[in-house]
This record gives C-alpha cells, sequence and structure tokens, in this order.
C-alpha cells in the first residue's frame, strides 16, 4: 500500500490558493476524515477481495490525499499506488465530449447538426423512424438519440474481448437500425460515443487521438493518461485486470483488451492524479481563472440537465452524468471495461472530487466515491468556516485507536478519531459514516457509548499495554483483541 502526499497536500497547480488549501489538509477535522476514509477503503478492499484500488481526494486546487490498495498485479506482488494507469473505460466518453464542445465553441459544429452532415457514411444505419427528428450530436451526448447500446460485435464477451477497428464499426452499421425514435428514450450508447470521437477526427481533419493529446490532455498537463490502452505498459505501470468473483470466491486474470473502434466511448487509461488534474482544471474553470480548455459558460453548459427521464430520477448533462445526493450537485462517470470498475465524481460547488480506480469486476466503485464526499467533505465544510474554531484534539485518544478483532463472529472494529472525540466503526460496510458509533470519556481508559439521542449507553473500557497502547477493549462483559500493535 502506497500512500503520498506532499507534505499533506500535492498541489496541482501553482496558484494563491495552494497555501489556502493546505491549511484545509492540515486542519483536524480534515485529518480525522482522511484517516477514516483511509481506513475504511484498506479494509473493505481486503473483506471483498479487490486486487488493487487507488484513489483520490481533490478539493480545488490541491489533491488532499491519495493513496494505493493491494496491488496492481498479483502475480508480480506490484504494489497499487496513486501513479498506476489503469483502463478508466467510459470515463473517456468525457474527454470525447470535451472535444466536441471545442469544435462547437469554434464554430466548426453546432449540437443540433445530424450526424449525418458531420459523417456521410452514418447513411448506412437503418431510419427505422422516419417521421421522428434526425440523430443529431446533441442526442449522441446525452444518450438520447435512439441508437443501439453498442456497435454490432461482441466486445464484452470473453475471452477475446473482440472491439472492432473503426472500418468495421462503420461497415456493421449497415446491418443496424434505430432502436428508439430519436428524444423518446434514454439509451446509453457506447456506439454514440464513438461516433462523437468519428465526428471530432473528420470536423478537425486529425485522428481522434492526436486531436485529444493536442487539445486536452497536454494543456491540461495529463502526461500519465492515454486515449487507448498502453499495452507496453500492462502489468508494469498498468494494472492487470480481474473478473468478478465467482461462486468459489476466486477472481481470475482478464486479458488485455484493446477498444480500438470503441475508443471514444471506452479506450482511455489514466491515473487518479490525472483526473485529479481533470477535476482541478473544471475547478478553476467554473472560477474563471483559466480558459485554457472550455470557456466557463460552456463548461456549466455540460454539468447542466439536458436530459431527464419522465420519473426525474436519470437525468444527464452533455457528456456527464449529473445527479443530486443530501442537496448537493454531482456530475461525472464511471466506467467498466473487461477488468476494471473506476468512478469520477466531482461536487462543483464545494469544489470536491472523489475519484476511485479498480483492477476488478464486481466492484461497487460508485459507492466508494460517493462515501469519500459523505466523509471528507463536511470535514472539509468545518475546515473552511471561520466563524468557529474547531478544538483540537487530545493526542492522548490516539493510544486508544487501531483496529480489534472480532473473531469468530466476523469482521472488525476500527476505533478512529472522529469530530474530536473516539468512534467505533465496524466493518466491513457500505455506509462508514452512517455506521460509526461515537464514545465519550468519562474516566481513565473508560467511555460510554453515545446514543443517537445524546444519551449514555453501556461503558467501554480499554487495558492498556506496558508501552502505552491499548491491548483490548471490553464492552457488555466481553472484549475484543487489538490487533496490529507496531
Amino acid at each position: 500500500m502506497n500512500r503520498l502526499c506532499v507534505p499533506l497536500c500535492f498541489s496541482l497547480l501553482a496558484s494563491p490558493l495552494a497555501a489556502q488549501n493546505s491549511n484545509v489538509a492540515e486542519h483536524p477535522r480534515v485529518e480525522e476524515a482522511i484517516h477514516l476514509l483511509e481506513t475504511w477503503i484498506e479494509a473493505q478492499r481486503a473483506y471483498d477481495d479487490i486486487p488493487g484500488v487507488s484513489a483520490a481526494v481533490v478539493h480545488d486546487q490541491d489533491v488532499l490525499w491519495a493513496k494505493g490498495f493491494g496491488f496492481a498485479n498479483r502475480s508480480a506482488q506490484t504494489p497499487a499506488t496513486p501513479q498506476t494507469i489503469y483502463s478508466i473505460c467510459s470515463i473517456s466518453k468525457l474527454f470525447t465530449s470535451v472535444g466536441i464542445m471545442q469544435l462547437r465553441d469554434r464554430g466548426r459544429l453546432r449540437l443540433d447538426d445530424p450526424v449525418g452532415e458531420h459523417l456521410d457514411w452514418f447513411a448506412q444505419l437503418s431510419d427505422k423512424y422516419p417521421d421522428a427528428p434526425p440523430v443529431t450530436i446533441q442526442g449522441i451526448l446525452t444518450h438520447s438519440a435512439g441508437l443501439p447500446r453498442e456497435s454490432d460485435f461482441p466486445y464484452w464477451s470473453p475471452p477475446d474481448f473482440p472491439f472492432p477497428a473503426r472500418e468495421q464499426m462503420i461497415h456493421r452499421l449497415s446491418e443496424q437500425e434505430e432502436l428508439y425514435p430519436a428524444f423518446e428514450q434514454f439509451q446509453y450508447s457506447n456506439l454514440g460515443l464513438s461516433l462523437a470521437g468519428e465526428i471530432i477526427a473528420a470536423t478537425a481533419a486529425t485522428p481522434y487521438a492526436e486531436y485529444i493529446r493536442s487539445h486536452i490532455l497536454g494543456p491540461l498537463g495529463m502526461d500519465a493518461t492515454y486515449p487507448e490502452i498502453p499495452a507496453d505498459e500492462h502489468g508494469k505501470r498498468m494494472a492487470v485486470g480481474y473478473s468478478a468473483q465467482k461462486r468459489d470466491g476466486s477472481r481470475k486474470e482478464v486479458a488485455l483488451f484493446q477498444a480500438r473502434g470503441i475508443a471514444p466511448a471506452a479506450g482511455f487509461a489514466s491515473t487518479v492524479f490525472d483526473l485529479a488534474r481533470f477535476a482541478s482544471w473544471q475547478f478553476r474553470t467554473l472560477e474563471g481563472r483559466g480558459n485554457d480548455v472550455l470557456s466557463r459558460n460552456t463548461l456549466r453548459e455540460m454539468h447542466r440537465v439536458h436530459w431527464i427521464n419522465p420519473d426525474w430520477e436519470l437525468k444527464w448533462g452533455l457528456g456527464f452524468a449529473t445527479w443530486r445526493n443530501d442537496d448537493r450537485t454531482y456530475v461525472g462517470h464511471g466506467g467498466g471495461c473487461p477488468g476494471f470498475i473506476t468512478h469520477f465524481n466531482v461536487e462543483p460547488e464545494g469544489k470536491i472530487a472523489t475519484i476511485f480506480l479498480s483492477n476488478a469486476n464486481g466492484t461497487a466503485s460508485s459507492n466508494f466515491t460517493r462515501r469519500a464526499h459523505e466523509i471528507v467533505g463536511p470535514a472539509i465544510r468545518v475546515a473552511q468556516d471561520t466563524t468557529e474554531q474547531a478544538e483540537p484534539t487530545d493526542p492522548l485518544l490516539n493510544m486508544y485507536t487501531g483496529t480489534y478483532d472480532r473473531s469468530p463472529w466476523g469482521g472488525e472494529s476500527a476505533i478512529v478519531l472522529w469530530e474530536g472525540e473516539l468512534a467505533v466503526l465496524s466493518m466491513p460496510t457500505t455506509d462508514p459514516i452512517g455506521g460509526l458509533t461515537k464514545l465519550k470519556k468519562t474516566g481513565e481508559h473508560l467511555f460510554r457509548r453515545v446514543r443517537d439521542d445524546g444519551s449514555l449507553a453501556e461503558e467501554w473500557r480499554f487495558d492498556i499495554g506496558a508501552d502505552g497502547k491499548a491491548l483490548r477493549v471490553w464492552s457488555h462483559s466481553n472484549f475484543r483483541p487489538r490487533v496490529g500493535r507496531q
């Protein structure tokens, strides 16, 4: 496992805000939140047997925390780190969408342009609904164009994942037809975003990958991001992918794939640090601190809802998924490809982003980024509140923190610092904040559980060893031994 903080935060941009954000990183509530997040992810990865994870929390122009857990390559015992490269799968669509909006802003295309105006071979697709509106660029970006989900190839099927070359994708269009009338249904479409990549290449008269490198990745300093899987790095800087768990609990190594003609929709590879740069660019652009890739108004336009289902549950911007949680608006994207599950989660108003990259299928990536926001977001807001000074945490409480074994009943209890006092987190859990139990100090090495109504419940007593650290904790007349006391 590897963690990188320099010293507590890693600045992505030399700016006057760097010192201010460093103070955020050093705030006791933020430090407690980061420790809780790290403790939870480390345990959850182990209990879910996810081979490798890299994760990061970004605040404005700083990475407050980044760490790798487990192995990027199990057979070689290569640790996962914040510099590990992963397939980021459908997060790729965000870069394709940004490329489309750049060309729109330069007057090279319009969002209401029919796709056929830019790709003459698109007419091969059977027009099943001639009375419906045409398939437009905006329809593609909002997944409301009525297109099939996939190009007609079995590229999500093992063992070799036969993604088509662009020429094959184009040729197969003649055997496909529209799934729905345009703008009547949401249908997530990898075919649609692959066509968006073709529109970029045709409009810019430049190969797609070359355009993305020159106009997006290069200006943002995303040197570890690739518009196609870097095969020569597989098993080295790039993680090896693994399957979801089978009935016997095992995971199998998944063969390397190349997205080829589907690359604009699912072919990129990146690191948490590079995706942190992508998030920080959005924060400074939204504040008008740079128009190096897109204007402020265009990025805001991409974040706004442009498609909403009749049930008001599913919403989509221009390329970005968008959603609400706890009265806050988020944008981002998830991704799933053979051997990899990822999620990129941005809260524009709070200027907080959480990033989760894993090298295993069957991983609840969006739950990790959501819980990271729930843990760290409130602490950042407390750190920014200049009207209230947080009380420092008593350093003597550190003698109790650690992991306590719950054998043979399963799982473990983590004693952590939380809001200046102690709390207990039972793991594994998919809801670390909901699973926290606060403890109130009532005497020497004595605490009592705090009930939801604030009253005090049973006693928790710690036995302390000669080294000044807890040996075990007692509650309800039974004890749990502390493990890993070094």
